[in-house]
């Protein structure tokens, strides 16, 4: 599905996009040092990071527990505290504990990290599908429940963004670089600074609170279609079809970026996903099909659903 819009189109959804950014809230997306996961948006996130949590209490008291055993065995069996070493070669109760213990650790994590892979691989039925197809270097977006409805998406930036004829400052941009060209791009179109490298040209929109099954593959090279505020990752290989899901329990903008490497321009291929209400993406589908390419999601148009 390459250049499934044109790029009029394209160009056009570029010179609209301050309209729907402007005041968004923009949920998911790396802060500048910060530590810890991003807020979880999704019951999947949600999930991992109390599954993170618990290993590391697990993980932490297992080293606290080995590096005392091992001070106390340095301090109450060295050659000056204990100068005839024992001759014993074999301890069956300290055996068979540091067996027993270990798998019964493992089975704890088992018990508790299975359910959660389960919950992830398994496919729920879904309020909405969207193929997603990962190119050198951008995503092609199918929704496969409409006719015709398709879009690529790139880097904010990227030279399939840069129209001179609606946008003459576009000419001093050079493709890839923050300087302040591309400074007052990122601004015109609604986003901010420490987003360039995420913010994207066109971006995913999809209904709060519903089931949104990805349909993930790839054109040429292997890439991976990521959203860490959704807990969800996965693999776009040729020749195959996988499937991640998602519900979105919050409206606002999320971040990803391809995470496997895949070339080049790898650091180049970032994610945007806007979760807006029922009314709203009802709104937007429509345009988006009435037009034949992808419209925003501008502000008029959630105002008016607001209504």
């Amino acid at each position: 599905m390459k250049k499934a819009v044109t790029l009029a189109g394209l160009f056009a959804a570029v010179s609209s996009l301050p309209a729907w950014a402007e005041g968004e809230a923009l949920v998911g997306k790396p802060v500048d040092g910060a530590i810890g996961f991003q807020p979880a948006a999704t019951e999947l996130a949600r999930d991992l990071q109390w599954l993170d949590g618990m290993l590391l209490v697990i993980i932490t008291a297992i080293c606290v527990l080995v590096t005392a055993l091992l001070i106390w065995c340095a301090v109450r069996y060295n050659r000056r505290a204990n100068a005839t070493p024992g001759t014993f070669t074999h301890n069956s109760p300290l055996e068979i504990a540091w067996t027993v213990i270990p798998i019964l650790i493992l089975i704890v994590i088992g018990g508790f990290s299975l359910p959660i892979l389960f919950k992830q691989q398994e496919i729920p039925e879904a309020d909405l599908t969207i193929k997603v197809t990962g190119y050198q270097w951008y995503w092609g977006y199918e929704y496969v429940d409409y006719e015709d409805v398709a879009f690529d998406s790139y880097l904010l930036g990227h030279p399939a963004t840069l129209d001179t004829s609606s946008r003459p400052a576009d000419a001093d941009i050079t493709p890839y670089v923050l300087d302040d060209a591309m400074r007052a791009k990122l601004i015109d179109a609604g986003f901010a600074e420490d987003e360039f490298l995420l913010a994207t040209d066109t971006s995913v929109v999809v209904p709060v609170g519903k089931t949104v099954v990805m349909q993930v593959t790839g054109a040429d090279v292997i890439h991976s279609w990521t959203i860490p505020a959704f807990g969800v990752k996965q693999d776009a290989v040729p020749g195959r079809l996988a499937e991640l899901w998602f519900a979105a329990e919050e409206e606002g903008v999320y971040f990803g970026q391809c995470s496997e490497l895949c070339g080049m321009y790898h650091a180049y291929m970032p994610i945007t996903v806007k979760v807006v209400s029922q009314q709203v993406y009802d709104d937007w589908i429509a345009a988006v099909v009435e037009a034949g390419e992808y419209v925003p999601v501008t502000r008029e148009l959630q105002l008016a659903a607001a209504d």
